[in-house]
Formats: C-alpha cells, sequence, structure tokens
C-alpha cells in the first residue's frame, strides 16, 4: 500500500558539474524558469549544482508548484556519490566527468563551454552524442536538449579493454610481458 506513496514521493535529481573551472553560462541556464520548469514536466523533483569557481549565484528553492528544488555548492573532494545518486547529470565537457558518468550508465547532457580557447573537449562531446551515448548542448540549446530528450534512447557506454594496447606499448619499450 505504501508503494506507490514512495514512488509518489521518490527524489530525481539533476545533478549539475562545472567541475573545477568556472562556466557561469550553464549555470545560468540551469537556473532560468524554462529550464526548471522542463526539467519537472519530464518528473526531475531536485537540481543540485556544484558551481565550481563560477561568480553567478543561482537561486536557492524548494519543490514548488511546477519547479524542483535547487540548491548548490562550489566544491567536493569528490562528487562520485553525487553522480550515483542522479538520476540526470547535466556536465561540462571535461572527458573526467564524462566518462566517470558513462560508466555509471547515467543519462548525461554535456554542455559545452564555448568560452575556452581550442575547445578539444567539444570534439568528444559531439562524437559520444553522434555514437548516441549522451546529449550535447550549449547553454543557449539547454531548454530544447532536454525537452527533445528521450533518456531511454541512448545506448549504454562500453569502455574498451586498454590491455592490447598496454601490452603493445610494454613490448615496444622492451619491458617484460607478464
Amino acid at each position: 500500500m505504501g508503494d506507490i506513496d514512495d514512488i509518489a514521493k521518490e527524489k530525481r535529481v539533476v545533478f549539475v558539474t562545472v567541475g573545477t573551472t568556472s562556466f557561469d553560462a550553464l549555470v545560468r541556464a540551469v537556473d532560468t524558469p524554462e529550464v526548471k520548469d522542463e526539467l519537472f514536466k519530464k518528473g526531475y523533483t531536485d537540481i543540485l549544482i556544484q558551481m565550481g569557481r563560477g561568480l553567478y549565484i543561482p537561486t536557492r528553492a524548494t519543490v514548488e508548484n511546477g519547479s524542483p528544488a535547487l540548491d548548490y555548492f562550489t566544491f567536493s573532494s569528490s562528487i562520485a556519490d553525487y553522480l550515483k545518486s542522479a538520476s540526470l547529470v547535466i556536465s561540462h565537457a571535461g572527458s573526467g566527468s564524462i566518462f566517470e558518468t558513462l560508466r555509471l550508465g547515467k543519462p548525461l547532457i554535456v554542455v559545452v563551454n564555448e568560452d575556452l580557447m581550442d575547445n578539444h573537449q567539444s570534439e568528444l562531446a559531439e562524437e559520444l552524442a553522434e555514437r548516441k551515448h549522451l546529449y550535447c548542448a550549449r547553454p543557449q540549446t539547454l531548454y530544447k536538449t532536454i525537452s527533445d530528450m528521450d533518456p531511454g534512447s541512448l545506448v549504454p557506454y562500453q569502455p574498451g579493454d586498454a590491455k592490447p594496447v598496454a601490452k603493445l606499448i610494454y613490448r615496444y619499450l622492451g619491458f617484460p610481458e607478464e
């Protein structure tokens, strides 16, 4: 009998991470009423933002009619627990954050920081999006990406086996094979 009540009260957390730098454009985009409302329509109840060194301070909120609760923090020694408990991750395009999230099998929207010089991170995000492992957005397209997304259509990421490559490198360098 309590199962339906438990499901209705279940938290569905969106974890947003910008890494160790600042990415105010992403934090601002998540903090807009349109994005928050769309996330709520999709069933997400809470947004937790790791905002790094950013100067933009999002608006804390409790769950309201039509809008999820929102909280934030600057840094944590590890974001692993936040990633594990998230129902959706919205991340900067850092390879560590991307692959850690994909290994956990979490739906992921990667938002590319267009202000970075020589943005090689966008190539990784766009390639993984093309392979349907994640969604790729820019701050100005985040709302549309959320609106259009179907997390069930994502293809689970299968990491490759690096052992053959490592053996080849060891052999080339003259190290004994194990």
